[in-house]
């Protein structure tokens, strides 16, 4: 699998428009897009760090994945996402070497990107993203 870089840290909260509030007027980030995957329960802001973002994740529902972590383990780091080359051979390569998948085959993701994640057990405790920006 060919990995260039950390696409982006997910960070889990509780309100997002607050926490967006501390990354512009703390840290002096600018958000540059907010967007929701309805079927992921999720609404996302995104900061950019040089090659790497920040994402911001809030629930849009107490059923949806980042409502139970945040019941779960609270606010915070949620999950680790790389930028692979070829997403679909990078799933097989990672199944191949032990890697326990959460999805078998990538799905559609913020910004465009197609996502897939591995699962906590096979990654030391790190719940890991691939990601590959979809060809328009």
């Amino acid at each position: 699998m060919k990995i260039s870089h950390i696409e982006h840290i997910g960070i889990a909260v509780k309100n997002i428009e607050e926490s967006i509030s501390f990354y512009e007027k703390i840290l002096g980030l600018k958000c540059y897009g907010i967007e929701e995957i309805k079927d992921q329960k999720v609404k996302t802001a995104f900061f950019k760090l040089g090659e790497t973002k920040i994402e911001l994740l809030e629930t849009t529902g107490p059923d949806g994945p980042i409502g139970k972590f945040i019941e779960k383990k609270g606010e915070g780091i949620h999950h680790i996402a790389l930028a692979v080359e070829d997403i679909e051979q990078s799933l097989k390569e990672a199944e191949a070497k032990g890697i326990q998948l959460i999805d078998n085959k990538p799905r559609p993701g913020a910004e465009n990107f197609e996502i897939a994640f591995l699962h906590p057990k096979s990654t030391g405790g790190i719940l890991m993203e691939f990601c590959e920006k979809k060809q328009l």
